[in-house]
């Protein structure tokens, strides 16, 4: 597949997906809208950032008779909002997993992924809990219920996770782990039961990559340390200490002691000097008792070389080898966990996403599917910023993403192009970053 039709055979292979959706509708052969068109529909709507692109591409087609959500979304028809939140609803968001899979395996085949290892062939994967909707009135029967007073709070809530790397400036996302009432559970779901369905579920692909599993102090209890390990993977959890009171009792000791390692350097940031203590201990409990998982720890400490300020502060656990170089680049990965909340979380909830606005709820699947959809097209994105040498020029020409974005919405709504590469190209030879053909 050449590089200039990316795009399209995604969208193809999206097409094909949306083939296989449920669709409860009776009399279904006679109906106007395809579940594809409510599909590729959405996934237009999240990819080019703009709520009103299907009513202008409505207009465009009318007037002449062919539009952009037929060329290159591969729409036969445009059905409205509505339409759109019926037909999707009874479609589980897990169907979507192909579409995920197949620009990782894409990402993977073009060598884009190595940036993303650490120790030369390991993986970085951070996983973190995000609500994406919440509400007093609206309800499904997969909402999260917490009672506050005499108020029922119903919400969304989904586990995500993304390659990420201290050095690189994009994260790639996983399909999303949905905090869901499971069948047969006298509990309501959680973060931790939905990371551990997260885990069995991408077991395999994530041992072929040597995956190192990165997450805030919920992760690090016992239980999940041991589903990874036995997983034959690694762990890099925050590890605080008033919930690991048994570890830090032992780190105390080993400070009276004076057996608990420690390095220090001096950084320089371009502005001022730093101080980086980095501290470790091997072989000490994660809990009480005779069971305790056996893990090593690691903790980095940065202050302001003149003034003492404290600008940074994290405690770490993990499975892998600790010395006085590994301890660097452990709590280098543990520190770049930030970008999976401010690359990841920030930049889909802030940056034209939008994940935590109410696009949709419906009665059964329809606000994981959006969700679903929308974090797709925040993959696509990143796996052009990745692979394509055109989108790459044409995003850092713009400057900030919301004027990229804003320049699509604008040349799609007035113009038509038989593909996006096309649209993309007459960006690039606008912008004078391309010749112009002859």
């Amino acid at each position: 597949m050449g590089k200039k039709a990316q795009v399209r055979h995604f969208i193809e292979q999206l097409n094909q997906t949306a083939s296989t959706l449920p669709d409860k509708r009776a009399g279904r052969h006679n109906q106007l809208y395809q579940i594809k068109d409510a599909v590729l529909g959405a996934f237009s709507v999240f990819f080019t950032q703009s709520p009103s692109f299907l009513a202008h591409q409505r207009d465009m087609k009318r007037q002449h008779g062919r539009s952009n959500a037929n060329s290159i979304f591969l729409m036969k028809q445009i059905p409205s909002d509505n339409h759109i939140r019926s037909l999707l609803d009874p479609g589980p968001a897990a169907s979507y997993e192909a579409n995920y899979m197949y620009l990782w395996n894409r990402l993977e085949t073009q060598g884009k992924l190595k940036a993303f290892n650490v120790w030369g062939n390991r993986l970085l994967i951070g996983i973190d809990g995000l609500q994406h909707f919440s509400s007093t009135r609206l309800c499904c029967h997969n909402c999260y219920q917490q009672k506050k007073g005499e108020t029922i709070h119903y919400s969304h809530r989904v586990l995500t996770a993304f390659a990420v790397h201290p050095k690189q400036a994009e994260v790639i996302p996983f399909i999303p782990e949905f905090i869901l009432p499971q069948d047969g559970a006298k509990k309501q779901d959680s973060e931790t039961a939905a990371a551990k369905r997260w885990l069995k579920r991408h077991e395999s692909w994530l041992q072929k990559r040597r995956a190192v599993i990165m997450g805030d102090d919920l992760f690090s209890r016992q239980p999940f340390c041991e589903l990874v390990v036995e997983a034959n993977l690694s762990f890099i959890f925050v590890c605080k200490p008033e919930s690991h009171e048994t570890l830090y009792q032992w780190i105390e000791g080993m400070v009276r002691g004076g057996k608990l390692e420690e390095i220090t350097c001096r950084v320089w940031n371009g502005r001022f000097g730093e101080i980086w203590r980095y501290r470790y201990a091997r072989n000490v409990p994660l809990r009480a008792g005779d069971d305790g998982l056996r893990v090593n720890w690691c903790d980095l400490t940065v202050t302001h070389e003149r003034t003492g300020e404290q600008l940074y502060h994290n405690s770490f656990v993990t499975d892998l080898a600790v010395d006085k170089e590994q301890v660097k680049i452990i709590t280098h990965a543990g520190r770049g966990r930030w970008k999976h909340e401010n690359e990841g979380h920030n930049v889909l909830t802030t940056k034209g996403y939008h994940v935590k606005h109410n696009f949709g709820h419906g009665q059964e699947h329809l606000a994981s599917a959006l969700f679903t959809l929308n974090m797709l097209a925040f993959l696509l994105h990143t796996f052009l910023q990745l692979t394509d040498t055109t989108y790459k020029k044409v995003r850092a020409e713009s400057g900030a993403r919301q004027t990229f974005f804003g320049d699509v919405q604008t040349l799609l709504r007035y113009w038509q192009f038989e593909s996006w590469e096309a649209l993309l190209n007459f960006m690039a030879i606008r912008l004078e970053l391309e010749p112009a053909p002859d």
